[in-house]
């Protein structure tokens, strides 16, 4: 019998990405799932469903930060954000994908992971970067040089277009068994959803998201906070 499966969707550019690639692995051991990351570009997405980033937002960057400072400090790590953020992640997602990175992925996203949001690197610098995959005994001038290829272009524009197909909105999302799962926050949910003990009642669920809507955001704003 084949093994259950679990896709976790990341983008470099959030940080909740970085602490669910923490705890994720150990959780797919624990349950003898197989882990597939899938590199998609978390601007398309945001694009695609009609959102702001939180680095869009001064405010929700701000606290985002205070967060996440709170959260590496009870969990036992540092977090040193990215040089600069938001930046360009496209070179270190291409970089991570099945087709370039090979048996050495997870591995990878690790070391990425960790030198943009616990060591400060600049994620969009290529020598920053380079410098990470020869910690790892990798070719940095193969694998960047490969990076900049239609094929691989295209590969992570593929990954995302198959994340929005699959109703994935944001990073990280997490999907098992077709249920999805999104955010760091849903460690403990997933934990009791593999258990075989979700309290999730399906059709109650189904019958909330029936009910109609009261009234639009711009609709408001426009007939009622303004007068």
């Amino acid at each position: 019998m084949a093994a259950r499966q679990l896709d976790f969707y990341f983008d470099y550019l959030s940080p909740y990405a970085y602490f669910s690639w923490r705890w994720i692995q150990a959780i797919c051991k624990k349950y003898g799932l197989t882990l597939n990351a899938h590199p998609v570009v978390f601007g398309k997405l945001l694009d695609h469903w009609g959102q702001l980033g939180p680095a869009e937002v001064p405010p929700k960057k701000a606290a985002l930060y205070k967060y996440c400072y709170r959260y590496a400090q009870l969990n036992g790590f540092d977090f040193n954000p990215p040089l600069n953020h938001p930046y360009n992640p496209l070179p270190a997602l291409r970089l991570s994908l099945p087709g370039i990175a090979g048996d050495a992925q997870h591995q990878l996203i690790s070391a990425i992971f960790e030198a943009g949001w616990s060591r400060g690197i600049d994620l969009a610098s290529e020598a920053d970067l380079a410098n990470v995959l020869e910690s790892l005994g990798l070719n940095s001038s193969e694998m960047l040089k490969a990076i900049k290829t239609a094929d691989v272009k295209a590969e992570l524009r593929q990954e995302t277009a198959q994340a929005i197909a699959r109703d994935v909105f944001g990073v990280p999302t997490f999907i098992v068994d077709g249920e999805l799962f999104w955010g760091n926050d849903q460690q403990e949910h997933l934990d009791i959803y593999l258990q075989g003990n979700d309290p999730l009642n399906r059709p109650k669920v189904e019958e909330m998201l029936a009910r109609h809507r009261g009234i639009d955001r711009k609709t408001l704003i426009q007939r009622h906070y303004k007068k």
